[in-house]
C-alpha cells in the first residue's frame, strides 16, 4: 500500500482559496488513482473529486465543480486540491485516498487535514 500525508489545511474566509497537498510514500505512486474526500461534523464522509493515474482525467462532486481543481505531480508523488471561492459549507476534515487504477475501492487513506471557512 501507499502511505499518505495531507497538509495545507487551515482557516480561511468565505470566498478565499486554499490548496491542500497529499504526499505519498511507499509503492509506485503512478499505479494509483487518487481521490479527495471530506467529512463535516455530524455528517457522513463524502467524495469531493478524483484524478486518474497520469492526471489526464479528473472528476468532481457537483457541490465543488467549477470551484475545486485536482492535480498531481507523479515525480513529486503528490496530489493537490486547489479550492477557490470557498463557502461555509466547505468546512470539513479533508482526506486524500488512493486506489489501484483498475479498482473501485480506495484502500489507502491519509490522516486528514482540517479546513475551516469563516464568514
Amino acid at each position: 500500500q501507499v502511505q499518505l500525508v495531507e497538509s495545507g489545511g487551515g482557516l480561511v474566509q468565505a470566498g478565499g482559496s486554499l490548496r491542500l497537498s497529499c504526499a505519498a510514500s511507499g509503492r509506485t505512486f503512478s499505479n494509483y488513482a487518487m481521490g479527495w474526500f471530506r467529512q463535516a461534523p455530524g455528517k457522513e464522509r463524502e467524495f469531493v473529486g478524483g484524478i486518474n493515474w497520469n492526471g489526464g482525467s479528473t472528476y468532481y462532486a457537483d457541490s465543488v465543480k467549477g470551484r475545486f481543481t485536482i492535480s498531481r505531480d507523479n515525480a513529486m508523488r503528490t496530489v493537490y486540491l486547489q479550492m477557490n471561492s470557498l463557502k461555509l459549507e466547505d468546512t470539513a476534515v479533508y482526506y486524500c485516498a488512493a486506489r489501484f487504477e483498475w479498482s473501485n475501492e480506495y484502500t489507502s487513506w491519509g490522516q486528514g487535514t482540517q479546513v475551516t471557512v469563516s464568514s
